[in-house]
């Protein structure tokens, strides 16, 4: 069981997001911040909202990137100029919020094991 920590402001989501974790058989640390106390190095993941505050949230995030720390954004499918700013940050999987809704737990474990999404374009990782 491997512990991912997810930085989820929408207590909604949160939980969904949470959800989505524990159904791929591991645990979830819902954090306030993205502040390297609160990103452990205890942490096999991270899991990011883009959804608000993309420039703050992509440069909190690079620390733990930065370490080697596999990393998920989800986006609002509106905004697919963020999808590109955090491909370019180095996060490995990045999706619209509703495919995370809809495959959680198949992206956390694609996240954990280090594959790729199936999807190439919006939908998945770089082309």
């Amino acid at each position: 069981m491997a512990k991912v920590v997810a930085y989820v402001p929408d207590l909604l989501f949160g939980s969904n997001v949470a959800g989505a974790v524990q159904a791929a058989g591991h645990e979830c640390a819902l954090v306030s911040t993205l502040d390297a106390a609160q990103v452990s190095s205890e942490a096999a993941a991270l899991i990011v909202d883009l959804t608000a505050e993309v420039p703050a949230r992509l440069a909190a995030a690079s620390a733990a990137i930065e370490r080697g720390l596999p990393a998920l954004a989800f986006y609002s499918h509106v905004e697919a100029d963020v999808r590109t700013q955090a491909l370019a940050a180095g996060f490995r999987l990045v999706v619209p919020r509703s495919r995370m809704a809809r495959e959680g737990p198949n992206l956390v474990e694609r996240l954990l094991t280090g594959r790729e999404a199936a999807a190439s374009g919006p939908e998945g990782t770089a082309r």
